[in-house]
């Protein structure tokens, strides 16, 4: 036995390392399918997990869209119209223009001169604020609802990964949501009255030195309404419109500031002044710039199209006495706040390429902090 021993116990060492080696290896590969095994299994969970997230985020964005949609969008526009409407009502113009003409001696040369002048102002006026408030106010509401979208996807994921289950992640509270899309409303409770003020200086800016028997063609009528756009875009500090449509952030900033008197450092912006900030940055950038001028000259050019038909193509081409397009021109604006149409050209502009693709970009944008 120890002679046996004496010569083999190489092999048997050897043999005892192989089979150690083996077991060992064994092991190890053991170890690392059982590791793979368990990553697969927190890899499917995860994807199921954000799958139910990206479910739950894109159900909560579409009852946002729709309750811009169906509520907030339609309830502004009638506001809005309804204001414009009483602020700038050309009848008792009309009644004192049809009564001189029905009581000669009623008005003097210069009053009806000074009347037409009036009605020639308001009339552009309200036509070209109509159309520019139109188009604003449905694109900043855009703007609010991809804003509203992009922070719920931001927050959630942010929950995700700190693991914290969707229902305690930081969303934006329903109360800052609803305040926000509110704000809409700031035109036309607070904003309009200056914005009515801004445009009749430019439309009397462009206007001056028209008589009323100047011939307006469809070149010319085309061409005023667009010089009356650019002139009250032009008007005052760049982005000098967002005061109509929005508070300034500084408001913001002194409403917070002064709801915390016990305490002497300044109180950290809420939810509803972060988004509101977003808004202002984002409808302050040249992209913004580009799509609302792009948008306005779509919706002028549907206008356009709409007065060649009330005037009569042919008569509009070869151009019609101012006098006899005033009448024509308050028409029109009426049919522009009138909610069928409003929505036609508030549906043109939105579904514009452009437009789609500016918000899809938006929409996916990492929000400031």
């Amino acid at each position: 036995m120890w002679e046996f021993w004496r010569r083999h116990k190489r092999k048997v060492y050897v043999t005892f390392g192989v089979l150690g080696s083996g077991y060992l290896l064994y092991k190890l590969y053991e170890g690392h399918k059982r590791r793979l095994s368990d990553l697969e299994r927190e890899l499917a969970d995860e994807r199921r997990n954000e799958e139910l997230i990206r479910s739950q985020i894109k159900e909560h964005f579409g009852k946002i869209q729709t309750i811009a949609d169906s509520t907030t969008l339609p309830h502004v526009m009638r506001h809005l119209s309804s204001r414009i409407e009483g602020d700038l009502d050309l009848t008792h113009l009309m009644e004192r223009l049809m009564k001189g003409k029905d009581e000669p001696n009623s008005l003097t040369a210069a009053e009806k001169l000074e009347l037409w002048d009036r009605l020639k102002i308001l009339n552009f006026t309200r036509i070209v604020l109509s159309l520019w408030a139109t188009t604003m106010v449905s694109l900043y509401i855009r703007v609010q609802v991809n804003i509203l979208g992009r922070h719920l996807y931001i927050d959630t994921a942010r929950g995700l990964g700190s693991s914290i289950q969707l229902d305690e992640a930081d969303l934006i509270d329903r109360d800052d949501e609803q305040q926000f899309l509110a704000s809409a409303d700031y035109l036309t409770n607070v904003g309009l009255p200056a914005l009515i003020s801004c445009f009749e200086t430019a439309t009397s800016e462009v206007l001056k030195g028209k008589q009323l028997k100047d011939f307006f063609n469809t070149t010319v009528l085309h061409d005023t309404i667009l010089q009356i756009l650019a002139t009250f875009l032009s008007m005052g500090s760049p982005h000098h419109w967002m005061g109509f449509l929005m508070p300034e952030p500084s408001k913001l900033y002194n409403s917070a500031a002064t709801s915390s008197s016990d305490s002497t450092e300044p109180s950290p912006a809420s939810k509803f002044e972060q988004l509101m900030l977003e808004a202002q940055a984002v409808l302050s950038s040249s992209e913004f710039e580009n799509i609302l001028d792009m948008s306005l000259k779509t919706a002028v050019d549907v206008m356009m199209e709409d007065i060649k038909v009330l005037c009569g193509e042919t008569n509009l081409k070869l151009g019609i006495p101012l006098a006899k397009l005033l009448p024509r021109l308050a028409h029109m604006s009426h049919i522009l706040l009138e909610e069928p149409n409003r929505d036609r050209y508030i549906q043109i502009v939105q579904s514009m390429p452009e437009v789609e693709m500016f918000f899809t970009l938006l929409y996916a944008s990492t929000p400031a902090s």
